[in-house]
């Protein structure tokens, strides 16, 4: 028997001083214990931010990519979790994607991940 783990990401197009941040894509399953890659696409922003919600709870802070000093500041939620930057070209524009990679996910893992330009989480209950 196969468990599966459902992880749900959002990062709908939005728009915010001149800078799109879209999730690569919004749904994901994975095997119990593989490794599963969310990524966001955005253009110009210099931060990165990614959280983690279980259904009925507030979102949870999972780590700060900041690339102008290529540094990532992250919770201590799970050593499973890491990150990736990417950047590629396109026509006139840099594209900069960002990857949160689970390794070895669980059922537990399943919630809805999204990715932020701006922090949406101030450490108020």
């Amino acid at each position: 028997m196969i468990l599966y783990s459902v992880i749900l990401f959002s990062a709908l197009t939005c728009v915010s001083f001149g800078d799109e941040i879209t999730a690569d894509s919004t749904e994901e399953f994975a095997a119990v214990g593989s490794t599963v890659t969310l990524s966001c696409s955005y253009s110009s922003a210099n931060t990165l931010q990614w959280y983690r919600q279980y259904s009925g709870s507030a979102p949870q802070f999972l780590v700060l990519i900041i690339e102008s000093v290529k540094e990532t500041k992250t919770s201590d939620v799970d050593p499973r979790f890491s990150t990736e930057l990417r950047k590629e070209k396109q026509a006139t524009k840099e594209i900069k994607h960002v990857d949160l990679i689970i390794s070895s996910a669980a059922v537990s893992d399943s919630a809805l991940y999204y990715c932020a330009l701006q922090p949406t989480v101030t450490g108020n209950t």
